[in-house]
């Protein structure tokens, strides 16, 4: 009984060791993860609020960190995106910004204003309603 239970183990660790150290792998190759902008949130400073403001990350993930002392809730212009409340020294769920830019600001301090670069380059998309710069 105990010879089989060994020729059990060692066939075990047999076919474990060819597992690890084999001849092929099944899993997929891994592909980078693009990292995202970061835009800072520096405070309730009009333009000057975000930066870098503009942001040249149209089609590429965004981050927002709170680098104020109070928190901030930023969201798109045309209100599709709201990152909710970030509180100070947070950072955002990353999100992919539209290839076109966009335009954003602080639904709190709605002077706090920023903008996207398309991913082609430019200037970003004509800013229109009142979070915008007089």
């Amino acid at each position: 009984m105990r010879s089989l239970r060994s020729s059990a183990f060692a066939v075990g660790i047999a076919i474990l060791g060819g597992w690890s150290c084999g001849g092929g792998s099944s899993s997929p190759p891994t592909t980078p993860t693009p990292t995202a902008v970061t835009i800072l949130i520096t405070g309730q400073k009009g333009v000057l609020s975000f930066s870098p403001n503009p942001a040249t990350a149209g089609g590429r993930m965004v981050v927002f960190r709170n680098t104020d002392t109070e928190a901030h809730r930023v969201r798109l212009n045309n209100l599709s995106v709201d990152w909710g409340l970030i509180a100070p020294g947070a950072t955002s769920q990353p999100f992919l910004m539209p290839a076109e830019g966009s335009n954003y600001h602080c639904d709190l301090h709605p002077t706090m204003i920023g903008s996207v670069n398309p991913e082609a380059g430019g200037d970003p998309p004509r800013c229109e309603g009142v979070y915008c710069a007089p």
